[in-house]
């Protein structure tokens, strides 16, 4: 046990965990073995503005690297898909648009309890553990595709294994929200989860550029490198958060607000905005490659220097740049408005995206899905501004659990829930493609939920007349 800078400290000394005993000055941070600390107290301004932030920013940063490394995983066989086909292994349309779409199912479902691991093993050593789960589909991945014509159901299996690595953004989100004050708790969290979102857009850049740069002998395109890559990061992620992350014990798992939050039904109606804000962001990043791969092959990929180039990254990492702005601009005009705002413009541009499919360019193409991934951002960030205000509005002042600790509760299911939209939508275009040979009519769907979703913002949160209308949410 350390005590930092240079106090003794005794075990007997500590009163209860996250409040030190009275011969502990508060510019001193009190570490025990195994990293816990026993008396963080974000809340002290003396603390925090001694010891506190420089330690919360610490494990800030290795939490982004371990979850930016979590969503490049997830989003691997994303762009790993339109490169089969040139390594001989030919998958139908809709095997296709199931090998993307199962890692945001498997890591949709995985954030539910990846939301409580905190506080049952310290986020430190959370962290350390999720980022090594990282090997299972990173290897398998790089061991799988140097295999001769793999079985399908096994690039099924390995492929949803990369789901893990959307159960990080949830545990991740869960550490760093214990870290920080209540007055930078959304700088915080929205660093984090932008920091994350990147790891989308960084694969979809990388992968190509690794599996043709690297490609030599029988490796052409070299397949194994999209999952190779990856490993020796994972392995400095795990080594820099044991080293240098914290557990904190006054972290607790709140099952009771937990079981609470689920009755109340603003959580279902956000989680269901938020299908339409992070889940379009996932699904359509999911897909995006896939989409360009079909509407325009010569576009596909280009090359430059050698190494292969995808433009289909781009719209992930106009989404992922976005997210802070869409809460600035809540924290401004209202979460509700900008929303309504962004849904409006997100099925206007899908609209105009379906009557123009047949017709366009690839650039006007291109230019279309960026502004839509923008607006994704835009909606991530002003949806999850307004989960605060909602619960503390909602949720009677002589309620037994308080607003609090439901809308802490609620962030973790609204964010399982939202990643199930990376799901659903490759499997509406594989649906409307199956169907009708086009994804004309899975274009309009997503117009008709977008419009859908405008009008419950503003029924719910907007309507002039309600309380949460004269609040501004």
């Amino acid at each position: 046990m350390t005590t930092l800078p240079g106090t003794q400290h005794h075990p007997q000394q500590q009163t209860q965990a996250g409040s030190p005993a009275p011969d502990v000055p508060d510019d001193r941070l009190v570490v025990e073995k195994g990293r816990w600390i026993t008396n963080w107290q974000p809340e002290n301004p003396t603390f925090w503005n001694g010891p506190g932030r420089p330690t919360a920013r610490q494990n800030l940063i290795w939490s982004v690297f371990c979850e930016f490394l979590g969503f490049a995983v997830w989003q691997m066989w994303s762009v790993t898909v339109i490169f089969l086909p040139q390594a001989g292994i030919d998958l139908s349309s809709s095997q296709q648009f199931w090998l993307v779409s199962l890692p945001p199912l498997i890591g949709a479902t995985a954030r539910i309890p990846y939301s409580f691991t905190v506080p049952i093993f310290g986020g430190r050593n959370w962290t350390v553990i999720s980022a090594l789960l990282l090997l299972i589909p990173t290897v398998a991945t790089t061991l799988i595709l140097m295999a001769d014509s793999p079985p399908v159901w096994i690039l099924f299996v390995i492929a949803a294994t990369a789901g893990l690595g959307g159960g990080n953004f949830a545990s991740s989100m869960s550490n760093i929200t214990f870290f920080y004050p209540k007055a930078e708790k959304g700088q915080a969290l929205g660093v984090n989860a932008a920091g994350g979102n990147l790891g989308v857009a960084v694969a979809q850049l990388v992968i190509p550029i690794a599996v043709t740069l690297f490609a030599f002998g029988a490796f052409q395109p070299n397949l194994p490198m999209a999952g190779l890559i990856w490993i020796p990061f994972i392995l400095v992620a795990a080594w820099g958060a044991r080293k240098y992350m914290h557990n904190l014990s006054n972290a607790s798992n709140d099952i009771k607000g937990s079981l609470s939050a689920l009755k109340e039904k603003h959580l279902w109606i956000i989680s269901f905005l938020y299908v339409g804000a992070f889940g379009s962001f996932m699904g359509f990043g999911s897909v995006f490659p896939t989409l360009i791969s079909k509407q325009f092959p010569d576009f596909s990929s280009f090359t430059v220097l050698g190494a292969a180039l995808s433009l289909a990254f781009l719209g992930p990492l106009v989404g992922s740049l976005s997210r802070p702005y869409g809460g600035r601009l809540a924290d401004r005009a209202g979460g509700a408005r900008v929303s309504i705002a962004v849904f409006l413009c997100m099925a206007v541009v899908t609209a105009v995206m379906v009557l123009l499919l047949d017709t366009i360019s690839f650039a006007g193409y291109l230019v279309l899905f960026l502004v839509l991934f923008t607006l994704t951002g835009l909606a991530n960030g002003s949806v999850y501004r307004m989960i605060p205000t909602v619960f503390e509005l909602s949720v009677p002042a002589d309620d037994p659990v308080g607003h609090e600790r439901k809308s802490a509760a609620a962030l973790g299911y609204i964010g399982a829930v939202g990643g199930f939209g990376g799901f659903a939508i490759p499997q509406v275009l594989n649906f409307s493609e199956s169907a009708t040979g086009a994804f004309t009519t899975a274009f309009w769907v997503f117009a008709a939920a977008y419009l859908l979703m405008a009008a419950v913002t503003w029924a719910v949160y907007h309507r002039p007349g309600t309380r949460f209308a004269e609040a501004n949410v």
